[in-house]
């Protein structure tokens, strides 16, 4: 499991459940004193309609040239005519100004200085342990955004337009800035989920750019493949790397990377399956059934002699649709899929229920069994209390059943109780928004999914005092874990499957000779894991960054690195980073483009940040013209 603190975990998942067939969101929840916070912010304020392009129009514009590519990276770009999305908002105009309003307040803030959202959770205080609580996101000050109304000669502070869907997202906040003088440790549990990024990519695609909330920086990181070398022995290997910031002058980004080994399909473990599919009303759309069961046949197909699956489905009622069958006999697997329809209200918990005893009739020890629940996450749990379903993930994660989650659609999309499921089951967390991501996730890097080369992953990155003044880690805001419970084998981290990559990139601010490239390593990385199988005593290993491989400039660095740092820079603009108000989405695109391969995914990021620029209305270049025009 990847871990966060328990209080946001079954509240959470309460709050969203009760509301899940709802058209408006609950109540916010109470605010409290000395707790970090991160203010309500608005929308981008950007014209949206003349952003929307048919989606294949993404990959034929990353070849498109840019116009400003000689603009230096060290510093922050002085702001083109347009504001940036980024850029601080106007001065609001006198009192006398037409249409003046004050600017908006800050959102209710739960327990851990986590924000909430229209829709999603208030988290209650853990009633758990006196360790201490993983480090507090920093405060975001609040936003507002500027209008210019017909005829006015200034721009006007007003508030964002209310969220229009129902969809739930969580704010984990943004990760402070730490002196290594009284905190040498950074300590977080690994994650290898992606569906921020397939979520905020179909936001883009649909000519909007997603919600801040929805941005978590390292799913945009770890759904890229950077090509790290495979271990040579045992589960993973390290590959660790600095260069100066394209972003802050006088600052450097540090890279931690992890490659899990690649298995042979034909090596793998035996994996027994439940397919769980919510065929709830609000599925019926082809983007949702129909990728669903598209999806589903995909992962079928990968399976080899010994596999096992069953099917289940949840709406009104719950169906067992195929017993556990072996994979010789695919056909009537295939056929059963193809039944599949939608219709009906939703029930999940009493599907869940079934899902495993349908998984208890094949569970074998050694072997892979997990349940794999596909659903928009609009739902309600039947009679079954929240903390009651919960209990039951607990129980079978236990006994060796894992829970993976798929999400599908938008408008009604939740987001949080789809993570936290996975996350509870000790399981992965996707999102599919077309045949080419389902193929992503199901096929080509289904390895992942079926086979579990490490559990419990922890990573501890120690900064020397000596070396660095100040540091950041970008991203894993929910996977903090107490730098005190490092070596607590009793306290769950995250998995690693195989041919998984987890990549984390830190900003730091480095003192005197490691500056210039010169002088003692930065940083000692120590990871603790333990073997899939077998003792739940973890093992402890250390890598030391070598002083060279801290590049003296960032053009110097590895591509890899490079392509990270403007990953990174994206998910911290959209996110809306109080660290990224000076950082511009042209210099994004314009290291991305330095730095991509020939993969797709590559180049998909590109013209993603070209249109998000477009949309945003922050661009001047002639791209941004002919998105626009």
């Amino acid at each position: 499991m990847r871990t966060r603190p328990n209080h946001l975990v079954a509240p959470a998942l309460l709050t969203v459940l009760l509301v899940g067939c709802s058209a408006s969101g609950p109540a916010a929840a109470p605010a409290r004193d000395a707790v970090p916070t991160r203010a309500a912010q608005p929308e981008y304020d950007a014209p949206e309609s003349e952003a929307r392009a048919e989606g294949a129009q993404v990959q034929a514009e990353a070849a498109a040239p840019v116009a400003d590519d000689a603009a230096p990276m060290a510093q922050p770009a002085p702001p083109p005519p347009v504001a940036a999305p980024m850029a601080q908002p106007a001065p609001p105009p006198p009192a006398a100004a037409p249409m003046a309003r004050a600017p908006i307040a800050p959102a209710p803030v739960a327990p851990g200085g986590r924000a909430t959202t229209a829709g999603s959770p208030a988290p209650r205080p853990s009633q758990a342990t006196a360790a201490p609580a993983p480090k507090k996101a920093a405060p975001v000050p609040p936003h507002v955004v500027t209008t210019r109304p017909a005829g006015a000669s200034a721009a006007v502070a007003v508030p964002a337009p209310e969220p229009q869907s129902s969809e739930s997202y969580q704010d984990y906040g943004v990760n402070p800035v730490e002196d290594p003088q009284r905190d040498r440790f950074s300590t977080f549990a690994i994650d290898v989920d992606t569906a921020s990024y397939a979520i905020a990519r179909r936001k883009i695609l649909d000519g909007a750019l997603p919600p801040y909330q929805a941005v978590r920086a390292e799913e945009f990181l770890n759904y890229f493949d950077y090509g790290y070398p495979s271990p040579a022995t045992g589960p993973f290997a390290v590959h660790l790397a600095a260069a100066p910031s394209p972003f802050t002058a006088g600052h450097h980004l540090v890279r931690v990377a992890v490659q899990g080994k690649r298995v042979a399909a034909k090596d793998r473990t035996p994996v027994h399956l439940v397919y769980l599919v919510d065929t709830s009303g609000s599925m019926q759309a082809p983007d949702r059934i129909g990728l669903a069961k598209k999806s589903l046949k995909m992962l079928t197909e990968t399976l080899k002699p010994g596999d096992t699956v069953a099917l289940c489905t949840y709406a009104g009622s719950v169906r067992e649709v195929l017993a556990p069958t072996g994979i010789e006999g695919k056909g009537r697997i295939l056929a059963a899929l193809d039944d599949l329809t939608a219709g009906g209200s939703t029930a999940m918990a009493s599907g869940i229920d079934l899902a495993y005893s349908l998984a208890e009739r094949t569970l074998v020890k050694g072997h892979v069994n997990r349940v794999i629940v596909l659903s928009d996450g609009d739902a309600n749990v039947g009679p079954t209390s929240h903390e009651e379903i919960l209990k039951t993930i607990k129980r079978a994660r236990d006994k060796g059943i894992t829970l993976s989650t798929v999400g599908f659609g938008q408008g009604n999309y939740k987001d949080v109780m789809m993570e936290q499921l996975a996350n509870q089951g000790d399981g992965n967390y996707a999102y599919i928004d077309s045949d080419a991501q389902a193929r992503r996730v199901f096929s080509e890097q289904a390895g992942g999914m079926l086979e579990v080369i490490a559990r419990d992953v922890k990573i501890q990155v120690e900064f020397d005092p000596n070396v660095v003044k100040s540091y950041r880690l970008i991203g894993y805001e929910n996977r903090n874990v107490a730098d005190r419970d490092f070596r607590n084998d009793r306290v769950d981290a995250g998995e690693i499957g195989a041919g998984h990559s987890v990549t984390a990139l830190y900003d730091v601010e480095l003192k005197g000779p490691a500056a210039r490239g010169e002088g003692a390593s930065p940083i000692v990385v120590r990871l603790r894991h333990k073997a899939p199988l077998g003792s739940d005593r973890a093992e402890e290993t250390t890598f030391k960054m070598a002083p060279g491989a801290v590049a003296a400039t960032f053009d110097a660095a590895p591509a890899d690195l490079r392509f990270a740092a403007a990953v990174a820079g994206f998910s911290e603009i959209l996110r809306r980073s109080p660290h990224a108000r000076a950082w511009r989405l042209a210099d994004v695109e314009r290291i991305a483009r330095g730095a991509a391969s020939s993969k797709g995914d590559q180049q998909e990021l590109i013209a993603l940040v070209r249109r998000a620029g477009a949309i945003a209305g922050g661009r001047t270049d002639a791209v941004a013209s002919k998105t626009t025009n």
